[in-house]
């Protein structure tokens, strides 16, 4: 339905974009790139935040009893996996400066702060950190939002059995879950389980180039293990039973008392066919249900999409009906990271030899069509400039999955790591502003159009480790000079949003 609504009614969105432009100018609060775009456009209780995670930002990585994750293997292991073999040891060092960093989100008038919490087992000096780190935040007026899993797992769980691969993560998920639940859920009030469940297994099963780094050789000859074929839809089968079973730990010991709310951060990209053929409309839809339906669905509705049944078969696991039960209506809130969008074509050759989860949707994705690209390109491959899908992906959640409540948890783009600019250079990022502003404007454009969304985080607060480009692309709103002592600098984003966020 979404889909279909997104050809035949792009002068529909014309109207409505005329309509509220009208309506702004006449108020004085634009949405067409002008300066009153601001926080008075969305309602008071609205949330505006950054993001972190912790492997891309802690470092610390050998401190105070810190084990290694997978991301530490990965990055020390395979070298030519991530840009001029970069690792995450020291990060931006959050671990030792988040006083500075609280700091600065304050001084930029943010509401909150999400961040991840390494996995592992009870440490005491770690648990110590991130209960100083919430009291911080709290104590500087800024809510702390934790995701419980952002794809750092102890080495030591894959080591043992298979990490994802085992329904043994499953209890070890959800005992982690009530530890942090137990330490911090007095303070914390909106929880994460897992970051981009899609992300983790494509890129660390499929594809190979994410942590765990398994994949079929003929998807990536550096893989020295995996079945790209299997293996993605059974960690994304185990990462959402774990999701399910940290869940129903919170809503049974700790919902009642703590008075949070929990979710899961799914993220998809929006895919406009290719031409208005039914082929192409139709293989638009099979693309946003290999990436969104696939973890939405079964949250949703207890089970995958039809077209992942008909075309994954039996390489894709079952639920069981106490499973599927579990799993429906897991959630209080959806976090949804958006940051571009493709063109999706009919592809009606099933790859019958070198299967992948890539090929299984039959849809080629492409970002060029009648000799244009979809969008302006940021510094990574994947990345193309196009707000309109923003506001399209969330009308259509809204219609096909009954308006659930979501919160933005990620929007943003990069910037090539050019050494070569001065750093008043580097802190001018027009297009990053131009992002933001065009992003937030469709976001609006959602909202009055009935979307139930609560809040909006940047990716991110500061440059960081960009997994396997490492450092070799910038997303923060604030500058890292990684050649002079790792010293933070806004960027010209960073001063736009504090305007933007001015109360």
């Amino acid at each position: 339905m979404g889909i279909e609504r997104s050809l035949v009614g792009g002068s529909m969105l014309l109207v409505v974009v005329a309509l509220l432009l009208a309506q702004n100018r006449a108020t004085g609060s634009g949405i067409d790139g002008n300066a009153n775009l601001n926080r008075t456009c969305f309602p008071k209780e609205f949330i505006f935040g950054t993001a972190a995670s912790s492997y891309q930002y802690e470092g610390a990585a050998a401190e105070d009893g810190r084990g290694p994750s997978i991301w530490d293997t990965f990055t020390h292991k395979f070298p030519d996996r991530t840009n001029h073999g970069d690792n995450g040891d020291v990060a931006v060092d959050f671990y030792h400066r988040y006083k500075e960093d609280v700091k600065l989100m304050k001084e930029m008038n943010l509401d909150a702060f999400r961040f991840s919490i390494s996995c592992g087992g009870v440490n005491r000096k770690g648990i110590s950190f991130y209960n100083n780190l919430i009291n911080e935040l709290l104590s500087n007026g800024l809510q702390p939002f934790v995701t419980l899993f952002h794809w750092d797992l102890p080495q030591r769980l894959e080591d043992e059995y298979g990490g994802f691969l085992s329904p043994r993560i499953v209890d070890d998920f959800s005992d982690f879950a009530d530890l942090c639940f137990k330490e911090f859920g007095n303070r914390v009030k909106h929880w994460i389980t897992l970051n981009e469940p899609h992300s983790y297994s494509t890129s660390g099963y499929s594809e190979g180039y994410g942590a765990p780094g398994r994949c079929s050789k003929y998807k990536n000859q550096a893989c020295q293990a995996g079945d790209s074929s299997t293996e993605p839809y059974l960690a994304g089968y185990h990462q959402l039973l774990a999701h399910a079973a940290a869940v129903e730990v919170y809503k049974r010991k700790y919902q009642a008392n703590q008075k949070g709310v929990i979710g899961i951060t799914l993220n998809s990209h929006w895919f406009v066919p290719y031409s208005n053929e039914k082929p192409d409309v139709e293989a638009a839809q099979r693309a946003l249900d290999f990436m969104l339906g696939w973890y939405m669905d079964p949250v949703i509705n207890g089970d995958y999409p039809l077209s992942m049944h008909t075309l994954v078969k039996e390489r894709l696991p079952k639920f069981t009906e106490e499973q599927s039960a579990r799993l429906k209506g897991s959630f209080d809130f959806i976090g949804m990271n958006y940051y571009t969008s493709y063109y999706a074509r009919n592809n009606p050759v099933a790859n019958t030899i070198n299967i992948s989860y890539t090929t299984d949707s039959l849809a080629h994705l492409t970002t060029m069509r009648n000799g244009k690209l979809i969008g302006p390109q940021a510094a990574s491959n994947w990345l193309f400039v196009y707000p309109t899908g923003f506001r399209d992906l969330l009308i259509y959640i809204k219609e096909k999955y009954n308006n659930p409540t979501l919160y933005i948890t990620e929007n943003g783009m990069d910037e090539v790591n050019n050494a070569s600019l001065l750093l008043e250079e580097a802190l001018k990022d027009p297009m990053r502003v131009d992002y933001y502003n065009s992003h937030l404007s469709f976001l609006q454009i959602a909202m009055k159009e009935g979307v139930n969304v609560k809040g909006y985080f940047v990716w991110s607060l500061l440059d960081n480790f960009e997994w396997s480009s490492a450092y070799s692309v910038r997303f923060g709103i604030n500058f890292i000079d990684y050649k002079n002592g790792l010293k933070r600098y806004p960027k010209q984003s960073a001063i736009w949003f504090k305007n933007f966020l001015n109360k």
